[in-house]
């Protein structure tokens, strides 16, 4: 992390000072960063010239006290409070009372490293993600003392390396680990149920949203050694809150090793660097496809019609479904089991399909079945819906569909970071967009899929667990009642 932030500073013209408590490290650290510059160079990236310019511009040293002339100390050691604020105790005896101190910590208060400062007013983060030089967005994090002419020369200094800074209080995770927390922990609860499996849920999730990697493969690229302590950490600073509960799965192959890719296994397994993934379900063989009925009290009932209809199978218009009808339901929150009790359909005939996302926008359709639901109709409703080729996924029952419960847990998330005002609305859709890789910023997609829509979602979920991890944001609520845009600022 400290040899690719050296790396950008350089190249935005700053002479880098660069120490190391481990012997020999700084120039090895500088060898790396010019063989990165070297690399550049042989793509065609680079002028030799200005590799050699940026070269003259990193300078391994072996004491803090040669770091007396800097402007700006940037701390990228071990996530241990004690070890930092240590670190920062000795640098404030050395550098002048107008340079400014940032720490790199991802996890750590802010305000607690520069509790034993002097001059807390000049210390700040200066979050950066790996790898740096990719990785396009800085979180600038305030702590309780931090001077705000501080938090405008660290921004600044971002946009000269090429960076986008976003500004964020100091709360635990600041803006994009906070934000991420709805993915991955949503995602685990969904196969700690029983709904479906690891390779399934990823599946949905990039063909159904358009994520670039499912929860399970992004964990297995950052590592549960990594991930899994970011999740405990997060939801210990904020005193246990349900929204961010870690889970045992995680914990469990944490401490088997099966960190993911770098050791080999982990929710996959991995050849040659390449995962083992299972194969799909095949579409089961239907001599002939059933009638199909649609409750009239259906949601999305027109769109559920219509793609009956263009799928070519016959559709029941009657107000009560014939004996050997195929009932489709596309509940948004609810299970499939209690949409059958309440309206009082035959459970055994009943399978859900999951119509948050636009059909023509997708690439899978997800089905739903309940306990009582007849093999013959699963299997009727599996071939009816990829008939056109589409792929199709069919999960056990379980409040909400995937997609519907993972996209409303980012949006409230999201929706609960703007209500505690940690940053501005547009900070966070820069900071998720660039920092995660989402398709849309978490505001964007609550846009996108309608924010009554995720309010439905969240109030049906809680219906069906009873569980306050569901509990809508404040900031949501308003917002979906008013039909404002979730990308609205207040003045």
């Amino acid at each position: 992390m400290g040899r690719g932030i050296a790396q950008i500073a350089a190249q935005a013209g700053s002479t880098v000072w660069l120490l190391d408590a481990q012997d020999g490290a700084a120039k090895k650290a500088v060898g790396a960063i010019v063989a990165q510059w070297d690399r550049l160079v042989e793509k065609g990236r680079l002028d030799p010239a200005q590799r050699d310019a940026y070269a003259t511009q990193l300078r391994p040293v072996e004491a803090l006290s040669e770091l007396k002339g800097c402007d700006l100390v940037i701390e990228a050691i071990v996530e241990k409070l004690d070890v930092k604020r240590q670190l920062f105790k000795e640098i404030e005896e050395v550098v002048s009372p107008d340079a400014v101190l940032a720490t790199n910590t991802s996890s750590l208060s802010v305000t607690a490293i520069a509790a034993g400062l002097r001059h807390p007013g000049r210390f700040a983060g200066f979050h950066f993600f790996n790898p740096v030089p990719l990785m396009k967005v800085v979180e600038v994090v305030a702590g309780f003392k931090t001077e705000a002419a501080v938090c405008d020369r660290l921004r600044e200094y971002a946009r000269q390396m090429g960076h986008s800074a976003v500004l964020a209080q100091d709360t635990p995770g600041f803006i994009v680990n906070h934000a991420g927390r709805g993915y991955g922990t949503e995602a685990l609860r969904i196969v700690g149920e029983g709904v479906a499996d690891f390779a399934t849920i990823d599946r949905i999730l990039k063909d159904q949203a358009g994520f670039k990697l499912g929860p399970f493969e992004l964990m297995d690229l950052t590592a549960l050694d990594v991930s899994h302590p970011v999740m405990e950490s997060i939801y210990r600073q904020y005193y246990d809150e349900p929204r961010f509960r870690p889970s045992v799965i995680t914990a469990q192959r944490l401490a088997a090793g099966a960190l993911g890719r770098k050791t080999g296994e982990g929710f996959y397994r991995y050849n040659d660097g390449a995962a083992t993934v299972p194969a799909e379900a095949p579409v089961p063989a239907v001599d002939a496809l059933p009638p199909v009925w649609v409750p009239p009290r259906a949601t999305r009932r027109a769109e559920l019609l219509r793609l009956v209809h263009t799928l070519g199978a016959q559709l029941e218009t009657g107000a009560a479904p014939s004996s050997q009808a195929l009932i489709v339901v596309a509940p948004l929150g609810f299970d499939i089991t209690t949409v059958a009790a309440v309206e009082r359909l035959d459970a055994t005939r009943t399978v859900g399909i999951d119509m948050l996302v636009d059909d023509a926008a997708t690439k899978r359709r997800v089905l739903a079945t309940n306990p009582a639901t007849r093999r013959d109709m699963r299997d009727a409703a599996h071939a009816l819906f990829a008939r056109d080729g589409k792929a199709v996924s069919v999960i056990r029952d379980s409040g909400g569909f995937v997609t519907q419960r993972v996209l409303a847990t980012i949006v409230n998330i999201a929706a609960d970071i703007c209500q505690q005002r940690i940053c501005t609305p547009a900070d966070l859709e820069t900071a998720v967009t660039l920092g995660l890789g989402y398709p849309q910023g978490p505001l964007a997609m609550g846009d996108l899929y309608g924010p009554t829509n995720m309010l439905e979602v969240l109030f049906n979920l809680q219906t069906v667990y009873g569980d306050p991890r569901y509990r809508p944001s404040p900031w949501l609520r308003r917002r979906g009642a008013l039909g404002l845009s979730l990308k609205h600022e207040e003045e």
